[in-house]
């Protein structure tokens, strides 16, 4: 999903002009964007949630040389989708694979 994905959504369904939808569909990202860093979690029913979760510092290896290099603790949003959003997904799978097996 991107942004222009959002905008285009926005237009097909009110009927705003371009640039208004463009507008909107920023602001709905930086709401997002600071429940998120505010609270650690943010989430829409029915689609799923997103959750900070920090990650440890930790020793990790250089593919390439084989040496060991030191990774700074950190953080990283992690999503979990809701139990509906499973089984759409489910769904359009199997319509999917059906289609595949008729053609």
């Amino acid at each position: 999903m991107s942004k222009k994905f959002l905008t285009d959504v926005i237009v097909q369904s009110t009927e705003m002009p371009a640039v208004a939808a463009n507008r909107l569909a920023a602001d709905l990202i930086a709401a997002i964007k600071s429940e998120i860093t505010g609270t650690g979690r943010f989430t829409l029913p029915d689609f799923g949630s997103f959750v900070v979760k920090e990650t440890p510092k930790r020793t990790a290896m250089n593919p390439r040389t084989g040496e060991k290099v030191a990774v700074k603790a950190g953080a990283t949003v992690r999503f979990k989708a809701s139990p509906s959003l499973k089984d759409a997904a489910l769904t359009g799978l199997k319509k999917s694979k059906r289609k595949a097996a008729k053609a």
